[in-house]
């Protein structure tokens, strides 16, 4: 099994911003943890801060993955456009957020790419990585 895993704006920062909303790690150690937890799994890891690198990699995921997991970042409440791309592709798709969305502010409850996605995880810092890759081994399995 393949799955690329696309990070969003701002979450090249972790391990220096907000620890309380998004924990301790960098993303080269979560990245590190997924790797180390799933050892049969083939990632590729995308992390980019601008919205149409995201789209194209979005848009040329089903030619070479099997699973889509995505952290849009701040995207997850404005991108129509990256919506739209996760609804054209045809595999599986989860999107996580490290911080617990319910309990932040009012304009992080709106969540417009989720909808483009099989599901979403929201509040379990790294381990939504985690369990993303869980459920995404899951569903293909069952296919």
């Amino acid at each position: 099994m393949k799955i690329l895993v696309i990070n969003g704006p701002n979450i090249n920062l972790l391990g220096i911003r907000e620890h309380s909303n998004y924990g301790i790690l960098t993303l080269s150690e979560i990245n590190k943890i997924i790797e180390a937890e799933y050892k049969k799994i083939n990632f590729e890891f995308f992390q980019s801060n601008f919205e149409g690198e995201i789209i194209g990699r979005i848009q040329s995921a089903q030619k070479e993955f099997d699973a889509l997991i995505i952290n849009p970042g701040g995207y997850a409440h404005t991108s129509v456009a990256i919506k739209d791309a996760l609804e054209a592709c045809k595999i599986i798709k989860i999107e996580v957020h490290l911080s617990h969305l319910a309990k932040r502010e009012d304009y992080r409850q709106t969540l417009l790419t989720a909808g483009g996605c099989d599901g979403y995880i929201s509040g379990f810092k790294e381990k939504s990585y985690l369990a993303a890759v869980y459920l995404a081994k899951k569903l293909y399995n069952h296919k």
